[in-house]
């Protein structure tokens, strides 16, 4: 029986040393691909779907130090753009990158889909849940062109938590764009994973 979390946000205590860090670096970074694995959701061509967790957001700012060594004034910068990403208990969040490599292919798709955070949902049994793009960053610009990344939370009743939990709903996550629209059926796997996000 897993016990349920406290609400946790990252604190300095949690953070490794840079030198442990670098030496349980590559191994980390294996456990934390494994562990993202049933984390990422391809909804259409484009887009995908990363699932934060306090894990995988504590591994993003151990990394980020490791790569820039900025110590503790940087930790406190990298902490409150990270902190707002780990799951409160009621809630999931994603990463959502728009991936296309060819730069013109891109700049052209974001340029025709400003305004799509605004259209991202999950459904569970066909009860609708509307994303919530994160506050503190505007990610269609002023000529309404969408940002290739964005960051989005989904926010459930208790209810909601429930049926996700029971593993016998149906669980759907899609963006409703008139540019793009997709959707696509969580897998077991993932939705085993994703339930550990919540209280």
């Amino acid at each position: 029986m897993i016990m349920p979390r406290e609400k946790r946000v990252i604190q300095k205590e949690d953070i490794m040393s840079l030198d442990v860090y670098t030496q349980q670096r590559k191994e980390l970074r294996k456990k934390i691909v494994e562990f993202k694995k049933n984390r990422r959701v391809p909804v259409g061509p484009y887009a995908t779907f990363y699932f934060e967790s306090f894990e995988t957001m504590l591994a993003q700012v151990q990394e980020m130090l490791y790569i820039e060594k900025g110590g503790d004034e940087q930790l406190k910068d990298e902490l409150s753009a990270y902190n707002p990403l780990v799951p409160n208990g009621k809630e999931l969040t994603a990463t959502l990158m728009f991936e296309i490599d060819n730069p013109v292919s891109r700049a052209a798709f974001l340029g025709k889909v400003g305004g799509i955070e605004e259209k991202v949902y999950m459904k569970i049994d066909g009860d609708l849940i509307k994303a919530v793009p994160e506050e503190d960053v505007d990610r269609t610009s002023a000529e309404g062109k969408a940002s290739s990344v964005q960051f989005i939370h989904f926010k459930f009743s208790e209810q909601q938590i429930e049926k996700f939990k029971s593993l016998s709903s149906q669980i759907e996550i899609g963006i409703n764009h008139k540019e793009y629209s997709h959707t696509t059926k969580l897998s077991e796997a993932t939705v085993k994973s994703l339930i550990a996000d919540f209280n």
